[in-house]
């Protein structure tokens, strides 16, 4: 690196380091806002957190930053997939996005968010959508604008692509809808199989009253164990289960209870914890930059599924884990075994919940969910009719009435929070974790009595290595190439689900 390019780099690389402190900063108040603030303080952190966003805003498209960037670029030296040139293209990219943003959309986009999360949390306990509605209009509309000013292939492609861009760089509806098409109908007939399937596992431990008091003890053993550290982070309780924080050395998880679902906490700590080893994981060498950040949040829910469901739902696990539930629950787990435990743990059955979901029925609940705002976004279905047509495609996908709009269109946080593009990231991550896991188990033939043994540590490193450590370096879908070498698609996670799922249930 010549002496003008380092000058410059070592300006952007300050420059964005105050940037990644403010949203570092926001964040901890988001965080704050979910799990202790006080009611009588949404307003004024609405004003709090628009601020940060338009200081951020303003930093991102600071005018000398096309001079800094272009005297680095022009003078950088190295392969492009060198840490420098790396961060580089990504700043570049973040910059050009921020710069099609007015600050105005930004900062009310961030004090809508804030208290929209508030006015949902409220709705969603009285099952009151008429108390939401307006919030999610002014969201839809928020992110209408959003989509405007960012831009879409105006000849085939759709509003939708815009926002989903912010989450999976490049992939656009039409690609999410190749990917889903397929993958529904493979779901459907296995769900179908198992509706018929002559055996149903065990569901005794999840029909247990077990104090909530207990069953935290129970995950933060568990969260501990598989390599969450919680000398750089936390478990809170919150309405939505969800993973925030500043930093690598800062990392907030949150989980829910209820008596009779201990599976669902556990599964719903797992998935956090999945997201927590993630960003515990990335290099502490390039933090505060994009080689030190994670690569998208299909990746980012790669990592969480993969712990919840390839570690949480494995035999392995119940293994390891069956004989320390009576350490945490005494004799009202008398006489469950492994093979009931592992039972239970994937007992398939489908429901109104899409994070209490069965691995079977889970990525039903993202299309649905992605259809909808889909059509919300290019004004096809009002909101109004939202509940209606959200009920309507619980009836088609999964066979179920749906009772109230809790346990309906008021059941996520995602659309409070304005993330909308997000949802398909789940299935994407979800695919992508069980390919990972493959080329996991063929690097470390043993890992699955490691697991029985409660060796945790050879996964973590290894997803380290090959995942966390390349930070926004790679796609998605090169990414996935380079750790499993083969390209991307649904066959690993159908291999996986029919090869458990079917044995489970007699077929």
């Amino acid at each position: 690196m010549t002496t003008v390019a380092a000058s410059a780099y070592d300006t952007l690389h300050e420059h964005f380091r105050q940037i990644h402190l403010l949203e570092g900063t926001a964040a901890i108040l988001s965080w704050d806002q979910e799990t202790m603030m006080p009611a009588g303080g949404v307003a004024f952190r609405g004003e709090q957190l628009a601020q940060l966003a338009g200081l951020g805003h303003r930093r991102r498209t600071d005018p000398k930053l096309g001079e800094l960037l272009a005297a680095a670029a022009d003078s950088l030296e190295g392969d492009e997939q060198a840490p420098a040139r790396v961060n580089l293209r990504e700043w570049n990219r973040d910059r050009e996005r921020a710069m099609k943003l007015p600050a105005e959309l930004v900062e009310e986009f961030a004090r809508v968010s804030s208290t929209a999360q508030h006015e949902w949390a409220e709705a969603r306990r009285d099952s009151d959508f008429a108390r939401f509605k307006p919030w999610l209009e002014k969201l839809l509309e928020l992110n209408r604008r959003k989509a405007e000013c960012l831009g879409w292939d105006r000849a085939g492609g759709e509003p939708w692509d815009a926002l989903g861009d912010l989450y999976e760089p490049g992939l656009s509806a039409k690609d999410i809808e190749s990917v889903f098409t397929p993958l529904a109908s493979r779901l459907r007939a296995l769900i179908a199989e198992i509706a018929s399937a002559p055996k149903r596992p065990d569901d005794r431990f999840d029909r247990l009253e077990l104090p909530e008091a207990q069953q935290e003890a129970f995950v933060r053993f568990v969260a501990d164990a598989i390599g969450f550290d919680f000398s750089r982070g936390r478990l809170d309780r919150s309405t939505h289960p969800f993973c925030g924080g500043s930093h690598r050395n800062d990392v907030r998880l949150t989980t829910r209870f209820r008596s009779n679902l201990t599976l669902d906490a556990l599964g719903s700590t797992m998935h956090e914890c999945g997201h927590g080893i993630y960003e515990q994981g990335l290099s502490a060498e390039h933090l505060g930059t994009p080689m030190g950040e994670a690569a998208s949040l299909s990746v980012h829910e790669s990592q969480s599924r993969l712990w919840e469901n390839q570690v949480g739902r494995s035999q392995p696990f119940w293994r390891w884990l069956t004989p320390k539930l009576d350490g945490f629950f005494g004799s009202a787990v008398a006489g469950l075994d492994a093979a009931a435990m592992y039972g239970a743990a994937n007992r398939v059955e489908p429901g109104f919940i899409r994070v209490e979901a069965d691995e079977a029925t889970y990525n039903l609940h993202i299309m649905i969910r992605f259809d909808l705002e889909r059509r919300m976004l290019r004004g096809d279905l009002a909101v109004d009719d939202l509940p209606a047509a959200w009920n309507e495609h619980y009836r088609n996908y999964l066979g179920l009435e749906v009772p109230d709009d809790r346990r309906g269109c008021l059941q996520d946080v995602h659309w409070s929070m304005g993330a909308m593009g997000y949802f398909p990231t789940y299935t994407l991550g979800t695919m992508m974790s069980a390919g990972l896991f493959e080329a996991a188990e063929r690097a470390m033939p043993g890992l699955a009595e490691g697991l029985a043994r409660g060796e945790f540590g050879p996964l973590r490193e290894w997803l380290v290595a090959n995942v966390h450590a390349h930070g926004r370096r790679h796609r998605f879908r090169e990414l996935y190439q380079l750790v499993v070498g083969e390209a991307f698609s649904a066959d690993p996670l159908l291999r996986y689900l029919e090869g458990k799922l079917r044995p489970l249930h007699g077929i």
